[in-house]
C-alpha cells in the first residue's frame, strides 16, 4: 500500500525563491519517513494548474540533498504560508481559491480584531481579554488613555512584533506621554518624551495604509527593565484532539518593547521565569496548568467559530498575580522558542504532532476503506 501525502505549502520569501523555514522542513520530511508519512513541499508558484501536477522540492535524509520532482497532489495539505505583500501572495489565494475542495489541515485564520470580538462573545475568554479597540480617531486613543497607564499601538495583521507602538502616561508631568516602539522594518523607535497633541499626530502617521488596534498595557517588566512574555504552542494530536505541546518564556531585547526572538529577543524555560516572575513553584505550576486548559479551549473555540486548524500559538500576558492576558493568537507559529530556551524534546514534539495529525486525518477521513478493514 503506498504512503500518504502530505504537502508543505509555503511561500518564497523573494524572487530568488528563498525559503524562511528549509530547516524546519527538512526536520519534518525526516519525521514524517519515520511514521510512514511522505512529505514535500511546494508553493503555489510550483503547481501545474493545466497538468494537474507540483514541481515540488523533495529532501533526501539519507544523502541530506534537496532537489526538485513532479509529484502528483498530495492527499492532504498543511498551509503555512504567512501574510506578503507581494505578487506571490496572491497567487497563494487563487490557489486556496481554485483547490479548495482538497483536504487542508488548517485554513487561514481571521485577523487579530475579528479574534477579539470573537473571543469576546464568549464569558470565558472575556475575562482573559486586555481591553482593545479597532483605532478609527485620536477619540480612541482618548479613551485608553483615560482608563490605562500604558497602551500599545499594533497593526491588526501583524506579526513578528513589528509595526508596535507603546505609550504610557509620565506620572507627575500631565499631558506628557513615553513613547517608544519597533518600526515595521523591525527598527526600534528609542524612548522620548511627547506631548499629548504630539503623540495624536504621531498615532495618526503611525496608523496610515491598515487597521491598527489600541490595547491596554499589561505590567510586564521585569527588574532587569526588559519586557517578556510567554508563548503556547496547541496542536492537534495524533487522536485528532486539541493539546498544548508547550509553554516557553519571551524576553525582549534592551529597549525594545516586545519580546520576539526575531527581534532580539531570547527564550526562557516557562517554568523558570515564572517561578521568577510570581514567587513560587507552586505559583508557576498553577498558572502553566490553567494556562494550558484556556489554550486548548480558545483553539477548540476557534475552529468551531472559523475553520479548520490544526495548531495555534497564543501569545500571553502574565502579571504579578497570575491573571493570563491572551494577547493575540499565531496560526503559524514558529517552533525556535522551544529549542533556544532548551527544550529540544518540546521542539521535536511541535515538529511531529501535524505530521502525527496528519495520518490521523488520512486513517479516518481519506484512506479507502479496504484500508481501514485491513487496519481494523
Amino acid at each position: 500500500m503506498s504512503q500518504p501525502v502530505l504537502g508543505i505549502l509555503t511561500l518564497y520569501l523573494n524572487n530568488a525563491r528563498q525559503l524562511e523555514e528549509k530547516q524546519v522542513y527538512r526536520r519534518m520530511i525526516a519525521e514524517g519517513k519515520q511514521i510512514g508519512l511522505d512529505v514535500f513541499v511546494f508553493t503555489p508558484m510550483d503547481v501545474d494548474n493545466v497538468k494537474q501536477r507540483i514541481y515540488a522540492l523533495v529532501f533526501d535524509p539519507a544523502k541530506g540533498e534537496w532537489s526538485r520532482k513532479w509529484r502528483s497532489f498530495p492527499d492532504m495539505i498543511y498551509d503555512r504560508c504567512r501574510i506578503q505583500r507581494s505578487v506571490r501572495f496572491q497567487q497563494l489565494l487563487q490557489f486556496r481559491s481554485r483547490y479548495n475542495h482538497l483536504t487542508f489541515l488548517n485554513r487561514p485564520l481571521r485577523n487579530k480584531w475579528t479574534i477579539h470580538q470573537t473571543f469576546s462573545q464568549k464569558g470565558r475568554f472575556r475575562q482573559h481579554l486586555p481591553d482593545t479597540l479597532l483605532y478609527q480617531s485620536s477619540a480612541d486613543l482618548h479613551r485608553m488613555l483615560r482608563a490605562n497607564p500604558v497602551v500599545y499601538i499594533k497593526p491588526s495583521n501583524g506579526t513578528g512584533g513589528r509595526g508596535i507602538l507603546r505609550i504610557e502616561r509620565l506620572k507627575g508631568e500631565r499631558g506628557m506621554f513615553d513613547i517608544q516602539g519597533r518600526r515595521l522594518n523591525r527598527q526600534i523607535i528609542q524612548p522620548r518624551r511627547v506631548s499629548l497633541s504630539r503623540l495624536e499626530s504621531i498615532v495618526r502617521q503611525w496608523c496610515i495604509g491598515g487597521r491598527f488596534l489600541v490595547q491596554q498595557g499589561i505590567p510586564l517588566r521585569l527588574p532587569g527593565g526588559r519586557f517578556h512574555d510567554y508563548r503556547m504552542l496547541v496542536q492537534k494530536n495524533s487522536q485528532g484532539n486539541w493539546a498544548m505541546t508547550g509553554i516557553a518564556g519571551r524576553v525582549g531585547a534592551a529597549r525594545s518593547v516586545t519580546s520576539n526572538l526575531h527581534g532580539g529577543g531570547h527564550a526562557v524555560r516557562a517554568e523558570i521565569l515564572l517561578k521568577q516572575w510570581l514567587g513560587s513553584e507552586e505559583k508557576a505550576a498553577k498558572t502553566i496548568q490553567t494556562a494550558e486548559k484556556l489554550g486548548t479551549d480558545a483553539a477548540a473555540y476557534l475552529e468551531d467559530s472559523f475553520s479548520d486548524l490544526c495548531e495555534l500559538a497564543l501569545d500571553l500576558a502574565i502579571d504579578r498575580e497570575g491573571r493570563i492576558y491572551v494577547l493575540e493568537v499565531n496560526p503559524k507559529p514558529a517552533r525556535e522558542v522551544f529549542s533556544r530556551a532548551g527544550d529540544k524534546e518540546t521542539y521535536r514534539k511541535a515538529l511531529r504532532r501535524p505530521l502525527e495529525y496528519a495520518l490521523w486525518i488520512y486513517r479516518t477521513k481519506l484512506a479507502p476503506s479496504s484500508s481501514k478493514k485491513v487496519e481494523e
